[in-house]
């Protein structure tokens, strides 16, 4: 009894819980009314802006917490979490909501945990990436048998299958050589994703985004990627096999920082499946293309995870205090996993930031790039690492570096100018008008 005392007054000392908002379902116009509310409570903090409209106009509205909002602070990472992908899938939405009310409201306590997150991490809420499929999900309600109404888009479109279809250019890549980061994507792209796809998409490509996780139902499971199969099909059939990224150990420890600060995701057994530590490789679990968590680590430096939170796709809402409380923990401690690794600046002689810098580290093949300020954020698990930074026009540089288990390493690199080489050259008469110096022909 002593040691159950001993964890309660711990967790009271931790968060110094306060009275919840209201435990319900937020619709479309109440969603915006709690996020202006939060902004309107934390103005110092807290920002609220669109990425663009759904198909029928709605706005996809984000709220982010900063100390400096609207500002990229160098050497300060983004992380994002997405909800309501899917229409009917609606956990992820509160619970997001719950979280942008409990950051408010811990900052203003004085919790040092959430008052070090907040000056230390620049973090996005997109609350519903779908509202249009929300509105038709929540007429229905939750007592409803009809299992997918709702979670497509208003053109009827499947957002987590809408993606520029990536995989298949690495697989191709990692077999015959070519690039294995921030693959390009079509010419036409935007005229083969939906509305609230291209304004994904538009969204990711403007921030430097380090981590994220897209939060879905109708499982409860933390997916990491290859979402896609290598062999996605075999003679018409889907094919389900491990698919791992180079980063596959990494995800895996990102995965289960969610799945055993969950309150029962970690036990494995969860709505009639059994996933070992609650996570899977998405590919072995179900062959998925065109999805969005692939998506982020092929194109941008985000390594995004998909969080299959609850067996129920629209829980009744009597549910959602106890499933706010199983997930509250872990939400905040997914965001703090953005702080591990290697970070740095890199500049060229002049101290000039260098945009687009690649930064390699020897014996994982996957790249990650300087942003617009010129730092650059590589998660990394406790190790040791030749790490290599490499931009046009200049010598690449490589130090060796020890990761711990706690806060990243700085490692900044000053790159120098390459020394143009010289051409040998040969002389020819000109003419009795001196002579004249070619190019020697190789």
């Amino acid at each position: 009894m002593s040691g159950l005392l001993s964890v309660s007054f711990h967790l009271l000392l931790l968060f110094k819980l306060v009275a919840p908002v209201t435990f319900r379902h937020h619709r479309y116009d109440e969603l915006v009314r709690t996020l202006y509310k939060v902004h309107n409570e934390c103005p110092y903090i807290t920002r609220v802006y669109s990425i663009g409209r759904s198909v029928k106009g709605r706005h996809l509205y984000v709220l982010e917490f900063s100390d400096y909002p609207g500002i990229h602070e160098p050497l300060e990472p983004e992380v994002k979490y997405v909800g309501n992908m899917h229409g009917n899938e609606v956990l992820g939405r509160e619970l997001l909501l719950q979280l942008a009310e409990f950051l408010c409201e811990e900052f203003r306590n004085g919790n040092q945990r959430i008052v070090r997150l907040v000056e230390s991490t620049r973090v996005h809420i997109l609350p519903s990436m779908n509202p249009d499929g929300y509105e038709v999900a929540a007429t229905q309600g939750a007592d409803s048998s009809g299992y997918l109404v709702g979670r497509n888009n208003a053109n009827g479109v499947d957002l987590n299958r809408n993606f520029p279809d990536l995989n298949t250019y690495i697989y191709y890549n990692e077999k015959h050589g070519g690039p294995n980061h921030h693959l390009p994507l079509p010419d036409n792209w935007k005229s083969q994703v939906e509305p609230e796809t291209q304004a994904v998409i538009q969204w990711i490509r403007s921030f430097n985004f380090v981590l994220s996780a897209n939060l879905h139902g109708g499982a409860v499971v933390a997916n990491y990627p290859f979402d896609k199969s290598l062999e996605h099909r075999v003679r018409g059939f889907r094919r389900t096999a491990n698919t791992p990224t180079p980063d596959d150990k990494l995800f895996q420890k990102l995965a289960k920082v969610y799945s055993y600060a969950h309150g029962w995701m970690h036990q494995g057994w969860n709505c009639g499946d059994y996933f070992p530590d609650g996570i899977t490789n998405g590919a072995s679990w179900y062959s998925l293309s065109k999805g969005m968590q692939d998506f982020n680590y092929l194109h941008t430096n985000c390594f995004e995870i998909t969080l299959e939170l609850s067996c129920d796709k629209f829980p009744r809402q009597e549910e959602l205090q106890r499933e706010w409380l199983g997930n509250r923990e872990a939400l905040v401690q997914f965001l703090e996993q953005v702080h591990q690794g290697i970070k740095g600046m890199v500049r060229d002689e002049n101290y000039n930031n260098l945009v687009e810098a690649i930064i390699s580290v020897s014996g994982i093949n996957h790249d990650v790039t300087s942003g617009d300020h010129g730092d650059y954020f590589r998660l990394l698990l406790p190790g040791t690492y030749t790490v290599t930074a490499t931009a046009p026009g200049f010598d690449p540089e490589t130090v060796t570096v020890t990761v711990g288990p706690g806060e990243p390493k700085l490692v900044n690199f000053l790159l120098k100018r390459s020394v143009p080489q010289a051409t040998p050259t040969r002389r020819v008469p000109n003419s009795g008008h001196g002579d004249r110096v070619l190019p020697k022909q190789v």
